[in-house]
């Protein structure tokens, strides 16, 4: 039988991990707020989510990078721009930007609903492996961003007045933010309510 921290009294503080008996309402190490259970952290997290996935769209549909010349002037969304560098033969780099800005915002996507409906109704997952999935998902999250890092190089180093300039478009600000809104989302939740699942079932099984 699984036996819980709070079974034994105890309580961790979810900044630093450090252990103190039940009662305690403020980590003494790093000062942050302790509590047993956030109860009110999917509204959070599904709040978060929705301004994310409000965010991403006009991200993918509006130009990341706009890029002018003398005589030309182009305007690329996140996918066009990968796809140019495919035709240039620059399919590692092309690959990447597909990985970091489409697939992995997508998998954080599905995997932060999957985790909030799994603590709400269950899931056919085991609790280790839904715990290893909202590691994935906090440990990726600041990957993300490799599309407005480099938006931002590009528009620092390629300023040649009138023959050439970068400038991001208003789709590096909205990924941005369904960046961080996302990643706000996986913070919101809160991870042991995963494994309450455990003590919720073997209570139900020896009734």
């Amino acid at each position: 039988m699984t036996v819980t921290a709070r079974e034994k009294g105890l309580i961790a503080c979810r900044e630093c991990a450090r252990v103190w008996p039940v009662g305690h309402t403020r980590c003494e190490v790093c000062g942050n707020a302790i509590r047993s259970r956030d109860t009110q952290c999917l509204q959070k997290v599904w709040a978060w989510w929705i301004a994310g996935i409000i965010a991403y769209i006009p991200a993918n549909l509006y130009p990341m990078l706009k890029t002018r010349t003398l005589f030309h002037t182009s305007e690329d969304t996140i996918i066009a721009g990968a796809l140019d560098l495919a035709t240039h033969g620059a399919f590692g780099i092309a690959a990447i930007i597909l990985i970091a800005s489409v697939a992995i915002p997508l998998g954080k996507f599905f995997a932060i609903a999957y985790l909030a409906l799994a603590v709400r109704r269950g899931a056919t997952w085991p609790p280790g492996r839904q715990y290893i999935l909202y590691e994935v998902v906090e440990y990726i999250g600041r990957w993300s961003m490799i599309d407005v890092f480099v938006v931002a190089i590009l528009c620092s180093l390629v300023q040649l007045n009138v023959a050439a300039s970068i400038t991001p478009g208003i789709a590096a600000l909205t990924f941005a933010l369904s960046v961080i809104f996302t990643m706000l989302s996986a913070q919101s939740l809160d991870p042991r309510l995963i494994w309450d699942r455990i003590e919720a079932q073997e209570t139900k099984d020896t009734a």
